[in-house]
């Protein structure tokens, strides 16, 4: 692992603190009139999303953690598992399902995903910003129901339930922010 010094500090580089993968969010150098300078920081945890501030002093050195980003395809479920494809090799990789727990419900059969690992171990996994997802239910549009800025829910072919426009009918395939969960737009054929 390399080490680097808070002068190499820049925002979403990870570093091993305490034994423990942390994201740095922001940092912050400090030059007070009296006394050494100190680097703020703000770092979240890897594993459990935890956010804490931390303070370096100027000299300090920490290792940073080298990450690795792949791209693998959702094939399957196999239980409390989720079975992956790698792009490049076409090896499969058993991900357990609270890797993956966040994004089911968006989640489909040959969607490409972006994991980050340290060491050959998950640290996460990420879906596509947008996705093309099929309406499976929604009710049907009644006319003078086009009361501005009136939604209504729809359940996609994920099982996801999502606020529409009211004139979204069912099977109609839909643009979804996934980091949101929000409608984006109409998608034609």
């Amino acid at each position: 692992m390399p080490v680097i010094s808070t002068a190499d500090f820049r925002n979403g580089i990870t570093i091993i603190h305490g034994g423990n993968l942390f994201d740095l969010i922001e940092f912050q150098f400090v030059k007070p009139g009296k006394g050494g300078a100190f680097v703020r920081t703000r770092l979240k945890n890897v594993k459990t999303g935890q956010a804490l501030d931390y303070t370096f002093d100027s000299k300090d050195k920490v290792e940073q953690a080298i990450i690795d980003k792949e791209e693998w395809e959702y094939l399957y479920r196999d239980g409390e598992f989720f079975v992956f494809m790698e792009a490049k090799t076409f090896d499969q990789h058993s991900v357990d399902k609270k890797i993956v727990q966040e994004l089911l419900q968006f989640l489909k059969e040959n969607t490409r995903c972006s994991f980050k690992l340290h060491n050959g171990e998950i640290l996460s996994c990420s879906l596509p910003d947008f996705m093309v997802l099929k309406v499976r239910e929604s009710e049907p549009f009644v006319k003078g129901q086009t009361v501005a800025g009136t939604n209504k829910s729809a359940v996609l072919e994920t099982g996801a339930v999502i606020q529409v426009p009211v004139f979204i009918i069912q099977g109609e395939k839909i643009k979804v922010d996934t980091r949101t969960g929000r409608y984006v737009e109409r998608v034609s054929e």
